[in-house]
């Protein structure tokens, strides 16, 4: 038997070619690898003496060579085969241990130019995986050193590999080659700056972690990153504490982060269940968590909790008086890191870059059955200049100001969505609703419920989306709402201005809905 190995990731490489000598495998191998096993002692051919041409073009030119792609792709079953192959005075490559030029690691170094990441694009390798395993009925090709330990023990125990392994070596071979493909299309993308959605979308993540199960015990789920840093992600964040992350955890605390990121100020954002439950923002995080949990005391039992400054102790022990399942923040004081350390099973999560905000032609993706859709995601709130007052009131500096807080609410609030608050806080949400009103009455029903009676008075309202009738401004006047936001665009706006300026509330238009459903 041969083996041909070309590595770049050289880990365990010299311990499993020293076996593969010592089970009386023959080794050819390449450059930087031929040059490790050559000072380990281990014995090799060289590729250039098998193919009997140099290595050139800075090597760029060495595995690309008949010698070695029929001593590949020969079938053994085959006579016709074998006869050319003893014709052309060629012998068989029987194992193939191959890993790619580090495009990935490449990438992500800082200051990387595009000569740079196009040099390092491999071309023989990939062919020769491909080669392989194309036969893999015959010959053997591990590309993952995970799999080195497999591949002896099989050796070791039935002097050949069995054709099931080989299948499944065959299957990550082009599960490999293909994320390799991808990630050069993806930079090359990029480079371009090219943000239109293709004609065929290939993208490609690397698995986190396993999950005991998805949104239900009966669901299997695992949580893959894509490639490259992701400042401000969930996939960037450091546990300090607690259990590991559930699938519901993930997504939902995801939702939350996409809402702080709206606001500059200290803020904190509560979240269930992928709905805002309660926000606040104020001077101190401290007030802010204040204005959060009075917001709705009972959903956030159980809730995520993500926060824009650094966590303090006196916060630390606010927070430590009821369940939470996690909490996201920028950084930790270290008596607060104690006290919440205390609570075993709470997650507790730093993100230095929390405020960073994702790429703005970053995907939105959906599964649907026999299909993806996908979108640009969300990345705008309103324009200012497009702000439009639409009603003989205009809003007063305080009530546009909690207008435009409302609206940062409501943007993530699912719909149909409507979101009241006042004072930087949000006082009751209606979310997910079939229709607007039912949507408005539940925000109102809840302000009344969690915070007290008359809770909505001098509240403002915000609408991820038009008025389709002007019933959702006569309950908002019955609960004392003084101004509204909404997109506008209804062919029946005007009924809602009329009853707006029938009751001396402001409305303003933004031209931009947030639809999430």
């Amino acid at each position: 038997m041969r083996a041909l190995i070309s590595v770049s990731d050289k880990t365990g490489i010299v311990e499993f070619a020293r076996e593969l000598t010592e089970l009386g495998i023959e080794i050819i191998s390449t450059g930087g690898t031929y040059a490790k096993l050559k000072e380990a002692k281990i014995q090799a051919i060289e590729i250039s003496e098998l193919t009997g041409f140099p290595e050139c073009l800075d090597g760029r030119v060495k595995t690309l060579h008949p010698i070695v792609h029929a001593g590949l792709l020969a079938m053994r079953s085959k006579p016709e085969h074998m006869k050319q192959l003893e014709e052309l005075n060629i012998e068989t490559i029987d194992m193939v241990i191959v890993n790619l030029y580090p495009f990935k690691q490449t990438i992500l170094k800082e200051g990387v130019t595009r000569a740079e990441a196009v040099e390092n694009i491999d071309i023989g390798g990939p062919t020769m995986l491909r080669s392989a395993a194309k036969n893999y009925q015959d010959v053997t090709v591990v590309v993952d050193p995970g799999d080195y330990e497999k591949v002896l023990f099989e050796l070791k125990e039935n002097k050949e590999v069995s054709l099931d392994t080989k299948f499944y070596l065959m299957q990550k071979v082009f599960m490999h080659t293909s994320n390799y493909d991808t990630m050069i299309a993806d930079y090359l993308k990029k480079q371009r700056e090219d943000y239109e959605l293709p004609e065929t979308l290939t993208m490609t993540f690397e698995k986190v972690q396993d999950m005991r199960y998805g949104e239900n015990p009966h669901q299997k789920a695992a949580f893959y990153r894509e490639i490259g840093k992701k400042c401000g992600s969930l996939v960037e964040a450091e546990q300090l504490n607690g259990k590991e992350l559930s699938f519901n955890n993930i997504n939902d605390t995801n939702g939350a982060l996409e809402l702080l990121k709206e606001f500059t100020e200290p803020t904190v954002v509560a979240c269930k269940h992928g709905n805002p439950c309660g926000v606040g923002s104020a001077e101190t995080i401290e007030e802010a968590w204040d204005k959060a949990y009075d917001a709705d005391n009972v959903s956030i039992f159980g809730g995520i909790v993500v926060i824009n400054r650094e966590v303090t102790k006196s916060l630390a022990e606010k927070m430590a008086k009821i369940f939470l399942e996690v909490i996201v923040a920028p950084g930790y004081e270290k008596e607060a890191l104690e006290i919440l350390k205390e609570k075993k099973n709470l997650r507790v999560l730093l993100l230095p870059d929390i405020q960073v905000p994702q790429e703005k032609h970053a995907y939105d993706l959906k599964k649907v059955n026999g299909g993806l859709i996908v979108q640009t995601i969300d990345s705008e709130l309103f324009v200012d200049e497009n702000l439009k007052v639409v009603t003989d009131r205009a809003p007063s500096e305080k009530e546009m100001e909690d207008l435009k807080f409302a609206w940062r609410v409501v943007k993530y609030v699912k719909s149909n969505g409507i979101a009241i608050a006042k004072n930087k806080q949000s006082v009751g949400i209606g979310p997910g609703q079939v229709n607007r009103i039912w949507a408005a009455k539940q925000s109102f029903e809840h302000a009344e419920e969690l915070i007290g009676e008359g809770a909505a008075k001098g509240c403002v309202l915000a609408s991820d989306a038009f008025f389709p009738f002007d019933d959702c401004v006569e309950a908002a006047h019955e609960a004392g709402i003084t101004a509204i936001i909404q997109p506008g665009g209804s062919v029946r706006d005007e009924d809602s201005i009329k009853k707006c300026n029938e009751y001396g509330i402001a409305m303003v238009f933004t031209g931009m809905r947030h639809f999430r459903h």
